[in-house]
């Protein structure tokens, strides 16, 4: 049986934290996860890492020695969800949130990887069926992430497609059916239930790591106790950037093969003369790139984007908050190509500070090659970038991580040396 982290009070009591990963693709999860288990293991606790997928972060955590186990998941389709969500809610409803029996499978997957790992404590990355999991077994659970999946506390789940809203009843009902079908998983084993949606994203606390400025939902003020921490990150890792050679502004473009347009927009940077560098997941691991250019170099593994962006001109990428900010705060703008409504949110608040185009927002077919010649020149866009760099300029990744780590170990009832120090 865990023992309720209540007990553990002594500032030299050690905590095991599961950090866990869910829902969501891409590097970032990882991304967010690695510097909070090494900051841990640094004070003394014993991290361990659930991950959705275990094999494109696998070089970006190659370094981090603690257990990396696989995140319990949903292989199948739920029939009668919704097949264009528009909340949070219809995101769960699509995956196994209808259906009890299908829940308690996932929650009890989580439940013993937490007995597995002896979790005091759980952190979570878009991860609300190890949520479910952890209140049945009564261990805190700190949620750290971008607005897009820490959603305001009150009031229902917002609705994610405000551009063609849904009617509030709908929300209401699908709110309705994810709170009955996860309190029944509770009820089964005597957990105390969820009273609204957002708990299940928020745990018992939120830490929101975004700005006013990269919040899906645009909330004017947070809170009491609650605070900007900044978006999270790993910074300083992956392959030394290898940019084609050449006269040319240099880009550097993380885009995946999923995105259709993914050929054009790479045929439109070297046509506008730019010396690319490419990540691609699906070249990085043997697939024949898509557009073969002498001007257009493909990355090996996740590039160090702290280097990448040292005098480049541009950056292409899908609205994935790690490659964005890194961009926009070395003062590069960016050209965003959201594959998905979370990212379509943030493209669209991150394009009002002037420095990005969110390229979803235009009508096709999209004229990739005047967008690239717009943004990577010395113009209004890039003014706006820099603009923004320097408006964060007091930004520390480092303290950053700390705050964090403080904020979780505070809600495990542990301190180390260094945070009683401080």
């Amino acid at each position: 049986m865990v023992a309720s982290p209540s007990t553990f009070t002594s500032v030299d009591r050690m905590a095991n934290v599961l950090l866990g990963w869910e829902m969501g693709a891409g590097l970032g999860h990882a991304g967010r996860l690695k510097p909070l288990a090494v900051e841990l293991a640094r004070r003394g606790h014993e991290p361990a890492m659930a991950l959705r997928d275990l094999v494109h972060p696998r070089r970006l955590l190659a370094d981090l020695d603690c257990p990396k186990l696989q995140t319990p998941a949903w292989l199948h389709r739920m029939v009668g969800a919704p097949q264009i969500p528009a909340s949070l809610a219809e995101i769960l409803m699509g995956y196994a949130y209808m259906d009890v029996n299908s829940l308690e499978g996932l929650v009890l997957g989580w439940r013993d990887l937490m007995r597995v790992t002896r979790a005091d404590l759980v952190v979570t990355d878009y991860a609300p069926t190890a949520t479910i999991a952890a209140r049945m077994l009564d261990i805190r659970v700190v949620a750290v992430g971008p607005g897009f999946w820490i959603p305001p506390a009150e009031g229902p789940l917002p609705d994610i497609r405000d551009w063609a809203p849904a009617p509030a009843k709908r929300l209401q009902e699908s709110e309705a059916t994810i709170l009955r079908t996860a309190n029944e998983v509770l009820a089964r084993h005597r957990g105390r239930p969820f009273t609204r949606g957002s708990e299940l994203f928020r745990g018992d606390r939120a830490l929101l790591c975004a700005w006013p400025e990269f919040d899906h939902y645009q909330r004017k003020h947070l809170p009491e106790g609650e605070r900007w921490y900044g978006p999270n990150y790993l910074p300083g890792s992956g392959v030394e950037p290898d940019f084609p050679p050449g006269e040319g502004p240099k880009a550097f473009a993380y885009v995946k093969s999923g995105f259709s347009d993914h050929p054009a927009v790479l045929q439109a940077l070297a046509a506008a003369g730019c010396r690319t560098l490419c990540y691609l997941p699906d070249v990085a691991t043997g697939k024949k790139p898509p557009v073969p250019h002498p001007s257009i170099r493909y990355a090996t593994g996740p590039v160090n984007l702290a280097k990448a962006f040292d005098g480049a001109a541009l950056c292409v990428c899908h609205a994935g908050g790690a490659t964005m900010v890194q961009a926009l705060l070395a003062g590069v703008p960016c050209l965003l190509l959201p594959t998905q409504n979370e990212q379509f949110l943030l493209a669209r608040c991150v394009e009002r500070t002037g420095a990005c185009v969110n390229a979803g927002a235009r009508p096709a077919p999209v004229d990739y090659r005047a967008i690239i010649a717009e943004l990577s020149a010395d113009g209004r866009a890039r003014e706006a970038a820099r603009a923004f760099a320097l408006r964060h300029r007091d930004f520390s990744h480092e303290q950053q991580t700390r705050d964090l780590v403080d904020a979780i170990e505070q809600e495990a009832g542990v301190r180390s040396q260094e945070s009683v120090d401080r």
